[in-house]
This record gives structure tokens, sequence and C-alpha cells, in this order.
């Protein structure tokens, strides 16, 4: 027996607010993640009305000012005209280039000493011959 396809039961909406940009004050059904909350970023796409290139309009999730701890954090789209996402997860290794991972910065090659050499050389190790 096979299992029938496109079956994915019930899906989950939330109506959330949208603030700023050509869709402010409106309320929009968002389908939900598993875990109950709505995508970090909603893009809209516009299409033109000469035929051209569309444009996509671009919202961010943030939380409804307001809200209290206790209870379950409401959530708003906010508009981004210029279109850029911020990154929320910093991975170590994925630092700027001449940084390092505190975010000092880093010296240049021609700066460091070869490997070969160090402060020490491995004088007065007290290893005697």
């Amino acid at each position: 027996m096979t299992a029938p396809t496109g079956d994915t039961g019930e899906v989950k909406s939330e109506d959330i607010p949208f603030v700023g940009g050509p869709l402010d004050g409106r309320s929009l059904p968002v389908l939900v993640t598993a875990t109950g909350n709505p995508p970090k970023v909603y893009k809209v796409p516009v299409p033109d009305p000469d035929g051209g290139t569309g444009t996509v309009l671009v919202y961010v999730r943030e939380p409804v000012p307001g809200g209290k701890a206790v209870q379950l954090v409401k959530w708003q789209y906010a508009y981004r005209p210029d279109g850029k996402v911020e990154r929320s997860v910093k991975w170590p290794w994925s630092k700027k280039d001449g940084q390092d991972r505190k975010g000092e910065e880093v010296e240049e090659a021609g700066d460091r000493p070869e490997s070969g050499e160090s402060a020490g050389s491995g004088e007065g190790t007290g290893a005697s011959a």
C-alpha cells in the first residue's frame, strides 16, 4: 500500500502585521514554521506593470514592542527599503578579512617571524649537548 502524495496535513498560519513600506498597516496570513514562528525574512515579489524586471519588497521579522516576557512573543514584519538582511548567526570561521576571531586586527604576513625563527630560537631550553 502506498501513502497518498500531496497531503501535508493541516498547515498553520498567523495574521502578522506589516510595518512600513507599501504593506504598512496591513495584516496578512503568513505560514508558520514547525516551531510556530513565522519566517525571519518575508519577500514579496512585485511585478513591473510594463512587463520589465519586477522588484522584491523585503520585510524582516521583529518582536512587537511592548510585549511581555512571560507571554509568547508576538511578531511583526518591518520593511527594509535597501533590501539588505543582517545575518544573526556569527560563526567564528566567517570572520572579516584582516581580523581574528575577537575582531582584533591581524598582523601582515611580513610582520610575523618565519616558522623556523622565534624569539627564543631554542636557546636556554635546558638541553645540553
